[in-house]
């Protein structure tokens, strides 16, 4: 038995010699999903504080319509108007991925005007005027995020 659990032993500490072994492509990537996912909640429960600590009420929080893909981030009220927020975060220097609003495409914007007008006929809330912003978060290691609110960042389409 000592001459088995001694070459065992050997197996493993040979297979060790390089430490661990490096993951596959598949998990690297499963990683950063999930690491790209919890910044995302963990933005989207900071933004929820920023635009009540302005006077709006929050009414909607991840907004999803059955048939339309996607989801609106936060809906509020601001005064009289609608307000649907998208929320965007960087985590990496501006010169490496652009700034957050730069990561809301044309494409980006025909879909979450989409879904406001969605959100607009399903309240029945034809009445009210609303508006589309950007919460913007940089949040560099090390530093104090830096938030920004441009009210109306872009035009229903």
């Amino acid at each position: 038995m000592p001459t088995l659990a001694s070459a065992m032993f050997g197996l493993v500490n040979w297979a060790a010699r390089k430490g661990p072994a490096e993951p596959s492509a598949p998990q690297k990537r499963s990683a950063l999903v999930s690491e790209a996912r919890r910044t995302g909640v963990r933005s989207e429960t900071y933004a929820h504080g920023h635009p009540r600590r302005d006077g709006s009420a929050m009414i909607a929080r991840n907004f999803t319509y059955r048939g339309i893909k996607g989801e609106i981030d936060l809906v509020g009220y601001d005064g009289a108007t609608i307000a649907f927020v998208e929320v965007k975060t960087r985590t990496s220097p501006r010169d490496e991925f652009g700034s957050p609003e730069d990561a809301v495409t044309a494409g980006k914007q025909r879909h979450l005007s989409q879904m406001a007008r969605q959100f607009v006929r399903e309240y029945r809330a034809s009445g009210t005027p609303f508006r589309l912003d950007i919460l913007a978060i940089e949040a560099l290691p090390g530093k104090r995020p830096v938030v920004r609110l441009p009210q109306g960042a872009f035009a229903a389409q």
